[in-house]
């Protein structure tokens, strides 16, 4: 038994343990949308997707949202279950959301299997959320390459490092092959990464949220069964 000014007890990784009720009463006390929050009448909203996202995307940037380019991009695992990480935005155009990584990754394996995935972009700077359905494409590899050169030296070497996702048996065979993969990025600045993979996904279905102090949330899909149809667009409850 421990007093108010006894530490606490360790868990067996050797933490300190945490309270239920003081983890709760600590999360409680987080405020959301803390900031004047900006209005959106979807009566003006554009025909397509597109547009809305590349206008929100900007005055997420001019409200000073912390890397506004980054997402959730979700999968469908081996196992059949759901699978999530963040990554980073290359591009949005007429194609669709650009992102890249290796077609070897765990990602990449899940990509090549069911070629589907989920995007969700969060900007709590304006209360808004973005999510985004749709098929994955590959682009040739041409392009993906030119994409990975156009970047910092930093992104090529960790390109070339590969073998993401795999067992790592100890740090220092990282910083070994991280070493040697940063002196060859620097000496050959268009070094070829085999298995760099730029993915597009083609949108079928996206969702614009602004959130409201009141919480009268409001939320503006757009749908459409094939990439040649034109959007259907709807409000949902929040």
């Amino acid at each position: 038994m421990t007093t108010s000014g006894s530490p606490r007890p360790a868990d067996p990784q050797g933490h300190s343990a945490h309270p239920a009720s003081e983890f709760q009463k600590l999360l409680r006390a987080q405020r959301v949308w803390d900031v004047e929050l900006p209005g959106f009448d979807p009566a003006a909203a554009p025909a397509a997707p597109l547009p809305l996202f590349r206008t929100w995307f900007a005055e997420a940037v001019g409200a000073g949202q912390a890397e506004p380019h980054t997402m959730g991009l979700a999968t469908v695992a081996e196992d059949g279950g759901p699978d999530v990480r963040t990554v980073m935005l290359h591009d949005a155009d007429e194609r669709g959301w650009h992102f890249a990584s290796h077609a070897s990754s765990r990602k990449g394996r899940q990509l090549a299997a069911r070629p589907e995935a989920a995007l969700h972009f969060y900007w709590a700077s304006q209360g808004r959320q973005i999510r985004i359905r749709g098929r994955i494409t590959t682009a040739p590899h041409a392009e993906s390459l030119a994409g990975l050169h156009a970047r910092s030296t930093g992104a090529l070497a960790a390109a070339l490092v590969g073998r993401q996702s795999e067992v790592l048996d100890s740090y220092e065979e990282l910083e070994r092959s991280s070493s040697a993969a940063w002196d060859r990025a620097q000496t050959e600045p268009d070094a070829d990464a085999p298995t760099w993979t730029l993915y597009v996904l083609e949108p079928l279905e996206a969702e614009f949220f602004q959130g409201d102090a009141r919480r009268r949330h409001v939320r503006l899909r757009y749908r459409r069964a094939r990439a040649d149809q034109a959007w259907a667009r709807e409000l949902l409850w929040p």
